[in-house]
């Protein structure tokens, strides 16, 4: 059999090397079609909330596949001490604040080309964190971030209290 008859097996990290990752490695994985039909182009697991620490892994790492990155979009609530900008490989990366949730990271390159990416929370477990990656990054997902790390158990869905037991009155019984 050839190599290129061989069936290729998706390559996974090992559990190892996410214990040696440090701040600032980027751990990202992108849609790699040609159609952007999808409501996430990729995700990003950070290690850590420290904006300043992780951010320049990611840019770099963007930049090598998609170009020189204009700007990013965060959600301050989400990261500690967000700045106005950054300068990461000699360039100026503004940093924009945007209620997009922690779930979320807005990536502009050029004029209006925009991506989004799933952020997996730092606390994910390895196993959690590569099924949300896995997930934002099918060819034509069209589930919303949020729901990706609650299906994937990295994220709790938000709990709906029970309602209060009415009585037979305010059920309209005599």
């Amino acid at each position: 059999m050839v190599d290129s008859d061989t069936p290729r097996v998706p390559q996974l990290l090992p559990d190892e090397v996410h214990q040696a990752v440090r701040p600032g490695t980027a751990l990202l994985r992108l849609v790699t079609t040609q159609t952007r039909d999808q409501v996430l182009d990729g995700a990003w697991w950070p290690r850590s909330r420290d904006i300043g620490a992780e951010l320049p892994g990611l840019i770099a790492a963007l930049t090598v596949h998609l170009g020189p990155v204009l700007r990013v979009g965060l959600d301050a609530d989400a990261w500690k001490e967000l700045p106005t900008r950054l300068v990461i490989d000699d360039r100026v990366v503004h940093i924009d604040s945007f209620p997009v949730g922690d779930d979320t990271v807005l990536i502009t390159r050029g004029d209006q080309d925009h991506f989004s990416l799933l952020v997996v929370p730092p606390h994910a477990t390895p196993e959690a964190a590569r099924a949300a990656m896995a997930r934002a990054g099918e060819a034509g997902n069209v589930t919303r971030a949020e729901q990706i790390l609650i299906d994937t158990g990295t994220r709790h869905a938000h709990l709906v209290p029970p309602e209060e037991p009415r009585t037979g009155h305010e059920r309209g019984e005599r």
